[in-house]
């Protein structure tokens, strides 16, 4: 493509077309953001980490990008991303039945002292 090319794209492009590339890429940033927050977790841990908010932006960003690859119609990418979303969404409930299963060990009549 030249440069010629790419300005007459870039020129005949709507702002309904403009809104849905940013939504496609801004989508594609926030999925991507999965994979730097897991290595950074890694190297922090030196030894392989998944953390909680690797499954928070895998279902953001792969909800994102279903939406996108809807309104572009590709099945492919539909397939591809809509299938994920049960991965992360079963990971997102595990972490909050874990987090509500230890706030129910915590007892009840406990009472701190010099109460």
């Amino acid at each position: 493509m030249n440069l010629s090319n790419l300005a007459s794209w870039w020129a005949g492009i709507s702002t309904t077309e403009m809104i849905w590339l940013s939504v496609g890429f801004g989508a594609q940033a926030m999925f991507s953001m999965r994979f730097l927050l897991q290595w950074l977790a890694s190297e922090k841990a030196r030894r392989s980490v998944v953390p909680e908010t690797f499954w928070y932006f895998s279902f953001a960003g792969g909800f994102m990008l279903f939406i996108y690859a809807i309104y572009r119609m590709d099945p492919v990418f539909i397939f591809g991303q809509g299938s994920g979303l049960f991965i992360y969404a079963r990971n997102i409930h595990f972490i909050l039945l874990a987090r509500r299963e230890n706030t129910s060990l915590v007892q009840p009549n406990y009472k701190p002292a010099g109460e």
